[in-house]
């Protein structure tokens, strides 16, 4: 009985530390610079390529927090993933498109960065693309 409540405990301590463990994973959340996802587009096309590119705003010019944003963004295999940033105090567009380009032309100047992965999941960060 002593031998069955010792491994009760030894197991409850396990579940305890993987929930834990589960739980304090880092997020968007946790990035500096008020991320807000402002518009999303996705093709409808499940039997190819997926692709997804979204607008985001930020509220200044954090670099290496914009590429760990577009990092946790989701992808698939051979797909392509973009994710505009724009300055929270510019235009914000609320429409995107599948096509080029993506991000109507009288918020262009204001995109700060272009976050891409591509198909063979290679990453690009651009600052200021449109300028």
């Amino acid at each position: 009985m002593k031998r069955n409540r010792f491994l009760l405990f030894i197991l409850l301590g396990v579940v305890v530390i993987i929930v834990w463990n589960f739980l304090s994973q880092p997020g968007v959340k946790d990035l500096k610079g008020d991320f807000r996802e402002i518009s999303f587009i996705r093709n409808e096309q499940n039997d190819g390529p997926v692709i997804r590119v979204y607008a985001v705003s930020v509220s200044g010019e954090y670099w290496d927090e914009m590429q760990r944003y577009g990092d946790f963004m989701p992808h698939t295999k051979y797909g392509n993933t973009k994710v505009y940033f724009f300055k929270d105090s510019g235009g914000l567009p609320s429409t995107l498109n599948l096509l080029e380009p993506q991000v109507p032309q009288e918020f262009q100047s204001d995109c700060l960065a272009v976050y891409e992965k591509d198909g063979m999941s290679q990453v690009s960060f651009r600052k200021y693309p449109f300028k």
